[in-house]
């Protein structure tokens, strides 16, 4: 199985810079939901987050990470790990 990661951004965000370069980093594949122009997008955001309208919003395999602090806290402290599935074992 394959780790879900989800990176809603908007164009000229420096945090969502650094949250994608974060994850390349770590050599994770994620999927970018600019929500700039996309209502339908912002929308979806807005639910799955609980209502938090700062960009990026993060989530893996279906569980809210937060923004670009949160997930750099997580990868520090070695707890991002935990959310990831591990595909070696599959």
């Amino acid at each position: 199985m394959k780790n879900k990661i989800k990176v809603y951004t908007s164009d000229y965000c420096n945090y969502c810079v650094h949250a994608k370069k974060l994850l390349d980093s770590k050599g994770l594949t994620y999927e970018e939901l600019n929500i700039q122009h996309n209502s339908e997008l912002r929308t979806e955001m807005l639910e799955k987050s609980n209502g938090m309208r700062t960009v990026p919003q993060i989530f893996i395999n279906d569980t809210h990470v937060g923004g670009y602090s949160e997930l750099a806290t997580l990868s520090a402290s070695g707890d991002l790990n935990s959310l990831l599935i591990d595909e070696q074992k599959k």
